[in-house]
C-alpha cells in the first residue's frame, strides 16, 4: 500500500518546484554562512522569511491585496538593504565580474601568518606609535590581492618581514612612507601602495583609517594596522570595523586571535570606536 501511494505523490510534485527550491535553500544557506556579526544576520533572515512568505501567499493563497502588499514590501526591504549593504554588494559585483568566486564561495587557502611575525608587527606598530610616526600595513590573509585592487599598487619588495624595515619604510625622509605597506606570508610585499578610500567615518577619520576601512569592508580576509601621525593612536582595521585606541599588546592579540595563534591571555570583545 505504501509503494503505491508514494508513487502516487510524487507523480503529484512538481519537479521544477523542487529543482526551485533545492536552489533557493542552497543560496540561502550560503548568503548567510558568510554573515557573521549577529546584527546582520537578524537582518538576512528576516528578510529571507519576508521573501519566502511573499512567495508562499503568491503561489498558493489568492489573496490579491495581501500578495500586493507583500511584494510592497519586499520591495521596501529590499532597497533599505541596498543603502544598507552598499559597501558589500559592491564588493559582491567586483568579485563575480572579476571571476574570483573562489573568494566569494570562500574557497580559498588562508595565508598564516607565524607567532614570529605577529611580534614583528606589534613591536613596529608600537614604536611607530610611540614616535607619532604615521603608519598603514596591510596584512593579507588569503584574499586574492591584485594590483587592480589598490589605486596604486605601489613597489615591489617582495622583502622578509623585519621591524627595522617597517620603521625605515616609514620614516618620514622616505618616498614609500605616504602609502601602505603589503605584508602576506610572512614577506613585505609592496610599499608605497595606495588604497581606495571609505565613505564611513568620512569627517571622523584621516586618510589613513579611511584607506583602512575601504580596503577591510571590501576584503574580509584582510587586517590593517593604522598609526595616527597627529596622535599616534594605534588602530587595527578588520570587516570595515575599526578597534581604537589599542596598546601593541592588545595589537598582538587581536592579531593571535584572528590567526587562530595562542595569545596567553582572553581577548575581549570589539569595543565602540573612540577618537585618539
Amino acid at each position: 500500500m505504501i509503494g503505491p501511494q508514494l508513487g502516487e505523490l510524487l507523480r503529484l510534485i512538481d519537479p521544477r518546484l523542487l529543482l526551485d527550491l533545492l536552489f533557493a535553500t542552497g543560496l540561502g544557506v550560503l548568503v548567510l554562512g558568510r554573515v557573521t556579526e549577529a546584527r546582520t544576520l537578524w537582518l538576512l533572515r528576516g528578510y529571507l522569511l519576508l521573501v519566502a512568505l511573499a512567495w508562499v501567499v503568491q503561489r498558493y493563497a489568492n489573496l490579491p491585496l495581501t500578495s500586493k502588499l507583500v511584494e510592497a514590501l519586499v520591495l521596501a526591504c529590499s532597497l533599505a538593504l541596498a543603502i544598507l549593504w552598499q559597501g558589500e554588494l559592491r564588493r559582491l559585483m567586483e568579485l563575480l565580474g572579476t571571476g574570483r568566486l573562489g573568494v566569494l564561495f570562500g574557497s580559498r587557502n588562508r595565508d598564516q601568518l607565524g607567532s614570529g611575525a605577529v611580534a614583528i608587527l606589534s613591536e613596529a606598530a608600537g614604536r611607530l606609535s610611540q614616535a607619532r610616526r604615521g603608519a598603514l600595513i596591510v596584512v593579507d590573509l588569503g584574499s586574492d590581492l591584485r594590483p587592480e585592487d589598490f589605486l596604486n599598487p605601489g613597489i615591489g619588495l617582495d622583502a622578509k618581514l623585519t621591524v627595522d624595515l617597517l620603521l625605515n619604510l616609514f620614516a618620514a625622509d622616505t618616498p614609500l612612507h605616504d602609502g601602505a605597506v603589503l605584508v602576506k606570508a610572512n614577506r613585505i610585499v609592496a610599499a608605497g601602495v595606495i588604497l581606495p578610500l571609505s565613505r564611513q567615518g568620512i569627517n571622523r577619520y584621516g586618510t589613513r583609517h579611511l584607506a583602512a576601512l575601504g580596503l577591510t569592508e571590501r576584503f574580509d580576509q584582510c587586517l590593517a594596522i593604522v598609526v595616527s601621525e597627529e596622535t599616534g593612536t594605534l588602530s587595527l582595521a578588520s570587516q570595515g570595523r575599526l578597534e581604537r585606541p589599542i596598546t601593541s599588546s592588545r595589537l598582538h592579540d587581536l592579531l593571535s586571535q584572528a590567526l587562530a595563534l595562542p595569545t596567553g591571555r582572553s581577548v575581549a570583545k570589539d569595543t565602540p570606536e573612540s577618537r585618539g
